[in-house]
């Protein structure tokens, strides 16, 4: 990804999971008019908000890769990751049933 040709929405749309201030985000949901992240540190949820406006605003560290994004308690590093997923269903029992 270069920095030039990226923006943050897309690779959101694409992720499956966040790491916001270097915790894990077990929660996020982009919506058209804003971001919303929560996330735990020890016992407490910590929640973060970002308008659209503060979402294009993003821009990517290629020495980090990660997303600095400024919002209203200040800046904040994001990055964007993708999980592996995986089913239960053996592929052999649909042949089986052939």
């Amino acid at each position: 990804m270069t920095a030039e040709s990226a923006s943050l929405r897309p690779v959101l749309e694409t992720s499956d999971m966040l790491e916001i201030d270097g915790l894990h985000a077990f929660d996020f949901q982009l919506r058209e008019e804003e971001l919303l992240i929560t996330a735990m540190d020890g016992r407490a949820e910590k929640r973060w908000s970002f308008t659209t406006a503060q979402v294009g605003a993003a821009t990517f560290d290629e020495t980090l890769q990660s997303w600095t994004l400024t919002g209203e308690s200040g800046e904040h590093r994001l990055i964007c990751m993708s999980a592996f997923t995986g089913n239960n269903n053996d592929e052999d029992e649909a042949d089986d049933d052939a």
